[in-house]
């Protein structure tokens, strides 16, 4: 455990409020685990009056940090305000990218959004010249570098490609533009004129941005290491000025030269001093964006086990407690982006829709036994008593058995699933699953038969089995918690009026983040909180 997180070890339960059944049993519904303002932070950017601004792919929204109090607002909401990156003109226009629609905005002051690019997937970095032309780069879902017109007008002009993944980029005082290649582990100059591109230093783990202060000193972080890296751009000289955490982002220098780091895990924004490398936190979150969870219960205690999509955590049911087991882009670490998540005995397995992955991970050392790639938009995967793992698959509408050395062998166990999200297991190989677009939860037998439990419910996404055999559902499009009797698909409300449903980010999945629901031995329900990046737990009163 970090020693950040072990400050939370003392959080205290806030009492959000009741709700009463339909059978008149009261439940407390009480946060656990307190939110936060980004939904995963990247790119920042400060404007000629101080401003700093934080841009968010997951969350969709470009937002606005002040400094002082440690908050943020939306400056952009979505679905324009998606932001993996943020530049200022020389004239103060502010452009930014939408990394998964593929789309580059600018505004002016206060006035209208403006599309200046469309259809580039991946979009990512971008900075402005002197002169106040625009220049842009693909990484990720491509690896090019485009001028983009100011205007709006022009289609984007291509100047160069495969470069190894050009990020986080900026102009240097030679008018020439400095960047990372973070795939190639070095920080490059490229000459965009003559699209001629040279490397300034290399020998970094993963180098995701770089920026200039006013007297011409290059800074560089590195994502994997979590390190803040000067970088004299005529030698290539390197010295670390910063140790921080990975999962970095990005990062800023105003006119003071004091630097501003993002870290993706950490939702939060560092201030770093570059002379002393002392860092200071000027927002921060317990979590970045929860999704999927699990509860197991060991000698009386629930572990709450999170996909956080930027890490894995851990969260003591009793104390709200987090722990972190890994992070993303850590060195040496295992993880892609996690979504949804399902723990048992000592199994906890994530699932990643967006990269198509499910890891099985061992849930008392937290090491990986096994990571399985190729699915198609998994949303959710359980270890049935045979070793074989259950997923499912919303992009071929299925359920699937991953069986056989390394899960290599694939059968669609049943198929014309709407939107498969929640899974949970069952006795005997069965399986109860959610379709979020379908509106049903329904049982399916080792043999693959279905059976509809219950159906029009409105986007029902987390499942869990409880210990008293029945199911508590997140019916995300009703705001709220419920049980379901298996048996006769009777539904009572447990918790309604509930911050769960983020809206899907705009090309992203229409079930983006699934809300995540477990119980524990005694019947304790805890759900993930999208909207707020928060943890709930619903007591019976």
């Amino acid at each position: 455990m970090t020693s950040r997180l072990a400050l939370w070890a003392t959080v205290a339960t806030i009492v959000v409020g009741t709700s009463v059944g339909a059978s008149g049993q009261t439940h407390e519904v009480t946060k656990l685990v307190p939110g936060s303002a980004f939904h995963g932070v990247h790119g920042l950017g400060i404007d000629k009056s101080g401003r700093l601004f934080a841009g968010s792919v997951a969350g969709a929204a470009l937002y606005e940090v002040d400094r002082n109090s440690g908050t943020a607002k939306i400056a952009v909401p979505s679905p324009e305000g998606m932001s993996d990156d943020i530049a200022f003109a020389p004239d103060g226009t502010m452009a930014w990218t939408a990394f998964l629609t593929g789309d580059l905005y600018s505004r002016k002051g206060d006035g209208p959004v403006k599309k200046l690019a469309s259809g580039l997937p991946g979009i990512n970095s971008l900075a402005f010249r002197k002169d106040g032309r625009l220049y842009a780069t693909q990484v990720f879902l491509g690896d090019a570098l485009y001028e983009i017109d100011v205007e709006g007008v022009k289609p984007p002009r291509k100047i160069m490609e495969k470069m190894g993944g050009l990020n986080g980029f900026e102009f240097g005082p030679d008018d020439m533009l400095y960047g990372p290649l973070w795939f190639k582990g070095q920080v490059a100059r490229v000459d965009v004129d003559k699209a001629e591109l040279s490397v300034v230093a290399d020998g970094f783990k993963i180098p995701a941005a770089v920026n200039f202060d006013s007297k011409g000193n290059l800074f560089v972080v590195d994502t994997a290491l979590g390190q803040l890296v000067r970088v004299d751009p005529k030698t290539g000289a390197k010295k670390m000025v910063a140790q921080l955490k990975p999962s970095l982002d990005n990062l800023a220098i105003d006119d003071k030269d004091r630097i501003f780091v993002s870290n993706m895990a950490d939702n939060g924004i560092q201030e770093v001093d570059p002379e002393t490398g002392a860092a200071k936190q000027v927002i921060i979150g317990k979590l970045a964006l929860p999704g999927g969870i699990g509860v197991v219960s060991d000698g009386g205690k629930d572990t709450i086990y999170i996909a956080d999509v930027f890490a894995y955590r851990t969260v003591d049911g009793s104390t709200g407690e987090v722990s972190e087991s890994a992070r993303m882009h850590a060195d040496g670490a295992t993880l892609e982006y996690p979504m949804s998540a399902t723990a048992k005995g000592d199994d906890v397995l994530l699932s990643s829709w967006f990269t198509g992955t499910v890891q099985l991970i061992d849930r008392k050392t937290g090491k990986t036994r096994e990571m399985l790639h190729d699915f198609k938009a998994p949303h959710d995967a359980v270890k049935l008593g045979d070793g074989s793992i259950l997923v499912n698959e919303l992009g071929s509408k299925s359920l699937v058995r991953a069986s056989g050395e390394h899960g290599k062998d694939r059968t669609v166990v049943l198929g014309g699933l709407e939107g498969p999200v929640g899974l949970a297991a069952g006795s005997g190989g069965t399986v109860y699953l959610t379709e979020a677009f379908a509106g049903q939860v329904s049982k399916v037998e080792a043999n693959g038969e279905k059976t509809v439990i219950t159906k029009d419910l409105k986007g029902p996404e987390g499942i869990a089995l409880a210990p008293d055999g029945k199911l508590i559902v997140a019916e995300v499009g009703a705001k709220r918690i419920i049980q379901i009797d298996p048996a006769n698909g009777t539904i009572t409300e447990i918790a309604a009026n509930l911050p769960i449903g983020l809206p899907a980010a705009p090309g992203g999945l229409p079930s983006n983040i699934p809300t995540g629901v477990g119980v524990g031995a005694t019947g304790v329900i805890y759900f993930s909180s999208d909207l707020e990046n928060a943890i709930y737990k619903v007591t019976k009163k």
